[in-house]
């Protein structure tokens, strides 16, 4: 059968038990201890690297080659263009100053962020991806450079594409990438499309994972909501090689995450999970609060990732200092009802026999 092949295929290649994936979730929440404990459970940990520090991620990166971790991995933003002004900088904060006042906070100074530095960063990354010797890659709003690819391959790490739309996983196939995340419009964070708008490429996972399946060579990784057995039993006999969970593991013991963004994936079951880019300037799911509510009525005033998230940054901060989650960003997918309080080990163990009970391994 194609998927057990496949299955085999994206374990022996990521060097892994059980092909589940900890989701590369950025802004603390994949710790050191969340993907070490990933790892030592037979699954892959990785590292959310969009927003760090060059040399921080250097610094992680060694933290776990210490602890002996072989089975983790990198992820990174690909640059795209975008231009801020000081005048859209101002404009932006204007909306945003109620809510700075509110929290008795300071203006925030942010410079304009050009697209060349934001590249330099990203070409940075990519050097210590390769010189730390990390054993694999994966990328999420684009593709590197083909000379990137190549230097990457050359140094033997695997690559993994994000993709959400059959077009964009056929892109990364061609592009020379060993597997490929499909990202349905259920999961939470940031939306990984590349090559058309947001809008034009909301499909549903169990809709994305059969056609792709029917066009795609490479294993597929399947991610979107998915919480327990029954979603990765799904994902397989659809035609999914391993799956990538996130929200299910931002509950657990080892995750950086606020314990006020924890509680709130399973606090109110009718509070949804919306599709927003008033956090960051790029669209990204969350649990839909105040916040999101009252700035989508300003959304002109906007300005491109990563402005807007420096912008917003302080009021997620004292909202959340203030036990409040109403100015918060609370990333979530569709399924954060379901989220388990408990270790990563004890996770992975339930999700691995869940599977099994239904005639699926994973």
């Amino acid at each position: 059968m194609k998927t057990s092949r496949n299955n085999d295929m994206l374990k022996n290649l990521l060097g892994i038990e059980h092909a589940i994936i900890q989701s590369p979730m950025a802004g603390g929440i994949t710790t050191v201890r969340l993907v070490s404990a990933v790892a030592k459970s037979g699954g892959l940990g990785m590292i959310g690297a969009g927003g760090l520090a060059p040399e921080e991620l250097r610094k992680i990166v060694r933290k776990l080659k210490k602890k002996n971790i072989s089975a983790f991995g990198v992820n990174l933003f690909v640059p795209w263009k975008f231009k801020t002004t000081e005048e859209e900088i101002s404009d932006a904060y204007k909306a945003l100053k109620p809510l700075y006042d509110k929290f008795d906070l300071k203006q925030q100074v942010v410079e304009p962020v050009t697209y060349e530095m934001v590249e330099k960063a990203f070409n940075e990354r990519i050097e210590i991806v390769i010189e730390e010797q990390v054993p694999v890659c994966s990328f999420i709003f684009g593709l590197p450079s083909h000379q990137q690819i190549e230097r990457l391959k050359e140094a033997g790490v695997i690559l993994i594409g994000t993709a959400t739309t059959v077009k964009e996983a056929e892109t990364v196939e061609r592009a020379g990438f060993d597997a490929v995340v499909l990202q349905g419009v259920e999961a939470g964070g940031h939306r990984g499309s590349f090559l058309a708008a947001v809008d034009d490429s909301l499909i549903g996972l169990m809709s994305l994972i059969p056609e792709a399946a029917d066009h795609l060579s490479i294993p597929i990784i399947a991610s979107g909501s998915i919480m327990d057995g029954r979603g990765i039993a799904a994902a397989r006999i659809l035609g999914a090689a391993g799956v990538q969970l996130g929200t299910a593991f931002i509950s657990t013991d080892e995750s950086g995450a606020h314990t006020i963004h924890k509680n709130a994936l399973s606090a109110d079951r009718d509070t949804p999970s919306v599709l927003t880019s008033v956090f960051t300037g790029r669209a990204a799911r969350a649990i839909k609060n105040t916040f999101i509510t009252d700035m989508s009525r300003q959304t002109q005033k906007l300005v491109d990732y990563p402005v807007q998230r420096s912008l917003t940054q302080p009021i997620q901060d004292a909202s959340k200092a203030d036990g409040n989650i109403d100015y918060g960003m609370l990333l979530a997918g569709q399924g954060k009802a379901r989220a388990r309080y408990i270790s990563a080990s004890e996770l992975i163990e339930q999700l691995v026999a869940e599977t099994l009970d239904l005639g699926m391994t994973i």
